[in-house]
């Protein structure tokens, strides 16, 4: 990997590890669906100059099915899925969850017709991984909120999904119109949600903030580098941010919002993470094949 794809890699692992935390801040106030709701809009309305800039919707002609398929997996499920569960559980364990992206990637990637051979330490890491997940999971199910972990592990199915739909079906379209279009059908399908609720009301300057944060960082400015980095080095390996990801929101819920830091959760992230690390690793033969068909090769900027 190049330099350029550590830089991206950790700053999107930075930038993707405190959602969880301000999602915690907002959802005390607001409902998901405004959370989602209000990241999109305040995206869509920063990107969208550049969007027109770059091209506007001639870009996306002939792409709006892929479009909307990634929109779906990326951020019309996970980002209420994420939200609704933070509801009951705490950011920390949100974010470890999600951590398993790699590992539901493996399983997804031979849904969508990848056949090369997966070595043995892959299958060992998926495994491991989903130790865990069980590890985790195992006292909430026991407390009762077995649908908020269900929502975790869907979110995560999605955001395993989503990159792949990019690098197959996306990979020459401009990062930003991209993104602002992803961010404008996501408000149409909330608005009428949010409308419905009938729950709107000024919230604090706390929850304000939350929602400002992850509307312009963690969504406009994250998406133009997680679009750029897929084009570095690859749907794939794009998924790796989760093995930073968990690590913030744990220090983050540990240090502002006192949220436990047990053995059981130290143990889970060690497993989460490791397993993940195994299961993204690839063997010779598979190296060999990515080589032959450009999946290593450097990808040139999008947008």
């Amino acid at each position: 990997m190049t330099r350029r794809g550590w830089a991206l890699l950790l700053t999107m692992g930075l930038i993707w590890g405190v959602p969880y935390f301000f999602i915690k801040v907002a959802v005390d106030e607001v409902t998901p669906a405004t959370v989602v709701l209000a990241r999109c809009v305040v995206g869509f309305l920063v990107l969208l100059p550049f969007a027109v800039r770059g091209g506007g919707p001639a870009v996306l002609r002939g792409h709006w099915p892929a479009v909307a398929a990634f929109a779906l997996l990326e951020i019309v499920g996970p980002w209420f899925l994420i939200a609704n569960a933070e509801r009951h559980v705490h950011s920390a364990t949100a974010g470890l969850l999600i951590a398993a992206v790699p590992v539901v990637a493996v399983v997804g990637g031979r849904f969508l017709g990848d056949r090369r051979p997966v070595a043995p330490v892959r299958w060992l890491g998926l495994a491991v991984g989903l130790a865990g997940v069980a590890l985790l999971t195992g006292p909430l199910a026991a407390e009762g909120r077995t649908w908020a972990v269900v929502q975790l592990l869907l979110a995560a199915v999605g955001y395993a999904l989503a990159p792949l739909i990019v690098e197959r079906r996306l990979r020459h379209v401009p990062s930003v119109p991209l993104t602002a279009a992803c961010l404008g059908l996501t408000s149409l399908v909330y608005l009428p949600v949010v409308l419905l609720e009938g729950e709107l009301h000024v919230p604090s300057a706390r929850a304000v903030g939350a929602l400002a944060v992850l509307s312009v960082v963690c969504t406009a400015l994250a998406f133009v580098l997680f679009f750029t980095l897929i084009a570095e080095v690859g749907g794939p390996r794009s998924t790796l941010v989760a093995y930073l990801n968990p690590l913030v929101a744990v220090l983050l819920g540990a240090l502002v919002l006192d949220e436990p830091l047990t053995w059981a959760v130290a143990a889970a992230t060690a497993l989460i993470l490791g397993g993940s690390a195994l299961a993204a690793r690839r063997g010779t033969v598979e190296v060999a094949e990515l080589e032959e068909t450009g999946g290593l090769r450097p990808r040139p900027r999008r947008g």
